[in-house]
């Protein structure tokens, strides 16, 4: 009688079977380069539910997400990447520095008005934008950085005060078209630099007021002396035949960028009431 044998598995086949049990252990498992890492269900919901601009920096600035952990603050000083000594004990990451996501957890809208009220009263200086009246560059925008002041120290107004010559191509401007908007940069502080952010950086807030520009009535001349003096001291000490004179923005409309995307547009009601609060 003939007996059947089977077939032994040839070398691929066999080669192939070695190999997945070589790797079946690993199943399960993600490769994570030193900048990945393996995102967990709890981190695609977490992350699924904080798409709008108020929720958003509450996650980043939870000491205990994901972006918190992968990029805690001693990722700017040297050798932050060179593994802890043998022995030395595991310590949780240092938190991110204070005030690197700007918006608060919560009523980041109705925290607003005080902020542009402090921008407003900690600028020394700002960037006003005119339409130009220059015969080489009509209608086209013309911008000029100059020293502001809303008040003295102790007496914040909200309203910037300017302290100009009719000399400047920006006073010309104004005398055609009184219509203007100032820029005032958080940058200016020593946020942004403390805590290791570009100023350019949408985090840096920013405050731009657009209003009518208008020469300060004889009634409130002692007081724009105050503001601007008592801010800008060297300017008591200014060529008088320059024909200095004061001046103000009459405020229409108020835009606060704070975050990424879009600016905040704070109605004047709420501006004039606040009162100013530190970023």
């Amino acid at each position: 009688m003939s007996r059947r044998r089977g077939r032994r598995p040839g070398p691929r086949l066999s080669w192939l079977l070695w190999c997945g049990a070589l790797l079946s252990p690993a199943a399960g498992y993600v490769i994570v380069s030193s900048v990945s890492w393996a995102v967990t269900n709890e981190v695609d919901e977490e992350l699924d539910g904080a798409s709008t601009e108020e929720t958003l920096p509450a996650l980043l600035g939870d000491s205990g997400s994901l972006w918190q952990r992968s990029f805690p603050a001693s990722a700017h000083k040297e050798d932050a990447h060179l593994p802890p000594p043998e022995g030395a004990a595991r310590s949780r990451p240092a938190p991110a520095p204070p005030g690197m996501f700007s918006y608060p957890r919560e009523g980041g809208a109705r925290l607003r008005p005080g902020i542009a009220r402090f921008l407003a009263h900690a600028s020394a200086w700002g960037c006003l934008a005119t339409v130009s009246a220059h015969e080489k560059i009509p209608g086209l925008p013309f911008g000029t950085c100059l020293p502001i002041s809303d008040g003295p120290f102790n007496n914040s107004t909200g309203i910037p005060f300017f302290y100009v010559t009719p000399k400047d191509l920006l006073v010309a401007d104004l005398m055609k078209n009184p219509m203007a908007s100032l820029l005032l940069p958080e940058s200016e502080g020593e946020f942004c630099r403390k805590n290791i952010v570009d100023p350019e950086d949408p985090r840096c807030a920013r405050l731009t007021l657009t209003g009518r520009m208008v020469a300060v009535s004889p009634e409130e001349v002692e007081f724009a002396k105050q503001a601007m003096f008592s801010r800008h001291p060297v300017m008591r000490k200014w060529p008088r035949p320059y024909e200095w004179f004061f001046m103000k923005m009459k405020i229409e409309h108020i835009w606060l960028q704070k975050w990424y995307g879009g600016v905040a547009d704070i109605s004047r009601e709420e501006y004039f009431r606040a009162v100013p609060r530190k970023a």
